[in-house]
């Protein structure tokens, strides 16, 4: 079966990368479908634009090569035999699209059967995406179901969201087998060195999907005495952002906010930058700190480790991520550092 869902996913990798840019399609077929909800599921969650939608297609088809699955797969035991399946429940976020994909996958892959309660901002996309795999595969039917209203009677929860709901979660699903994920963001490392390319690649890591993805860049750290003059030059192009009137709304309160208090930012137009030790910065705001050697830097990434969901830069520190690529997650890159497929193979 294994050799099966690669051929399945790295099939559904190939129809996904056909979205990367606009096109046009039969009438009525599933690619219209697709074509129609990219181009309307902005209307419903306006932080979904249609570049975003198309940036996290294009992602998830880079994800499923048949190498990487082949690869990742090999690491853990067969599905789960039909008579041992399982019913997950998922419960996704909403802040990016199609956030939900992965868990989906692990499902799958695993032999059980996924059971998703998706957010009201990103309702449109997976259930997309789980028709394709019918289609290529129909004995999936019964084994992709999704829940408009509470779950009822899962086997086992797979439930991200914010610090707030996860507590939530604990609450009403702690009796359950479960995996519960709560908010982390990405972390830059400078060192002073970067090259225009680099600072540019940054800015993607910063804002792809505004910036609200567990993964995008919300700190830098900056060594001592760091000139933000080439930052900000290097990131110019990612100015029109400011055109987007949620994110401007965003940008202009926190703005008021800073100016009527007498805080210290800096400000480019269309990003604040401010400095503070904390992690989770405001929308439309980037936090920084200083260091002045390696260890500081280690000693923050210990402190913030139960927030910090992936570290970019050049050096060798935590496995850094190159600039440019913190959404554009491998299938081995698990939210929160838990191994979903692990979780779902030992139930």
């Amino acid at each position: 079966m294994s050799n099966q869902i690669i051929q399945i996913f790295s099939q559904l990798g190939e129809f996904l990368s056909g979205f990367s840019k606009p096109g046009s399609y039969d009438s009525g077929s599933l690619r219209q479908s697709f074509e129609n909800t990219i181009r309307t599921a902005h209307h419903k969650n306006p932080w979904f634009t249609e570049d975003n939608i198309r940036y996290a297609l294009k992602s998830l088809a880079a994800m499923l090569r048949e190498d990487d699955l082949r690869e990742w797969l090999s690491q853990y035991p067969n599905p789960v035999p039909s008579e041992n399946s399982q019913k997950i429940g998922v419960i996704s976020a909403g802040n990016i699209p199609l956030v939900g994909f992965h868990d989906m996958l692990c499902v799958l892959a695993s032999g059980h059967a996924f059971y998703g309660k998706l957010s009201s901002k990103d309702n449109l996309l997976l259930p997309l995406v789980a028709d394709y795999l019918i289609e290529i595969y129909p004995p999936w039917k019964d084994k992709l179901l999704f829940e408009e209203e509470n779950l009822k009677s899962p086997d086992a929860i797979i439930a991200t969201g914010s610090d707030n709901s996860s507590r939530y979660f604990e609450y009403y699903f702690g009796k359950y087998p479960h995996i519960i994920r709560g908010h982390r963001n990405g972390l830059a490392v400078l060192s002073g060195k970067e090259s225009p390319e680099d600072l540019r690649r940054l800015g993607e890591d910063i804002f792809t999907y505004f910036g609200m993805g567990c993964r995008s860049v919300s700190k830098l750290m900056l060594p001592a005495g760091y000139c933000f003059d080439d930052f900000f030059e290097s990131i110019a192009s990612f100015s029109n952002y400011i055109n987007h009137h949620k994110y401007a709304n965003n940008f202009e309160y926190h703005k008021s906010v800073y100016l009527m208090n007498r805080i210290q930012h800096l400000d480019n137009g269309f990003m604040i930058l401010k400095e503070d030790e904390g992690m989770a910065s405001p929308l439309s705001v980037v936090y920084y700190s200083y260091y002045n050697s390696k260890d500081e830097i280690i000693d923050y990434i210990h402190s913030y480790r139960d927030k910090i969901q992936c570290v970019v830069g050049n050096d060798t520190l935590r496995e850094m991520i190159p600039f440019g690529q913190t959404q554009k997650p491998r299938l081995w890159d698990y939210a929160d550092e838990k191994d979903t497929l692990n979780f779902l193979h030992n139930l």
